[in-house]
């Protein structure tokens, strides 16, 4: 069975989470690109990072996060986030999760994010088994662009 590449899902943008304009807070903005990130793969890749952690002592910790906020998302809006793995290494992934409008005509904004794998109970980084690689394999949907500047320009013209 092949697994999706690009993998998207729903939110609605809550009052706790917004400014006194009703616009998500920047901040904000990043816990939902990563809490639909997290869903998303236990979705369509059967992988729990949780429990994971619980059961083998490994998880992956953010390295470093680029984002750019394109268009407010706004009290109340239905938003959509998809979300890619672009590169990983042995131990390191580098996701983009991108928010869009509800009929994705319009993004909001656009994060890369690298998370290293890490274990737990050694307290170090820690190399992906075999299993793992084979689905990141599997899954990578690799872009042509070098810089996080070039690939918010690309998506722009995309939806042009």
């Amino acid at each position: 069975m092949k697994l999706p590449k690009i993998l998207e899902s729903k939110a609605k943008i809550r009052f706790q989470d917004c400014d006194p304009f009703n616009h998500l807070n920047n901040a904000a903005y990043i816990n939902y690109m990563i809490n639909a990130r997290e869903d998303q793969i236990e979705k369509h890749y059967a992988l729990d990072i949780f429990k994971l952690a619980k059961t083998k002592g490994i998880s992956w910790v953010v390295g470093s996060n680029q984002i750019a906020y394109l268009k407010p998302a706004l009290l109340m809006e239905d938003v959509i986030i998809d979300s890619q793995l672009i590169h990983f290494t042995e131990n390191q992934l580098h996701v983009e999760i991108r928010m869009w409008n509800h009929n994705k005509t319009e993004l909001k904004s656009i994060l890369w994010s690298t998370f290293v794998h890490f274990n737990l109970l050694q307290q170090k980084r820690w190399n992906h088994d075999q299993p793992l690689m084979d689905l990141f394999n599997g899954v990578k949907e690799s872009i042509t662009e070098k810089s996080f500047e070039e690939r918010i320009l690309q998506l722009k013209l995309q939806k042009v």
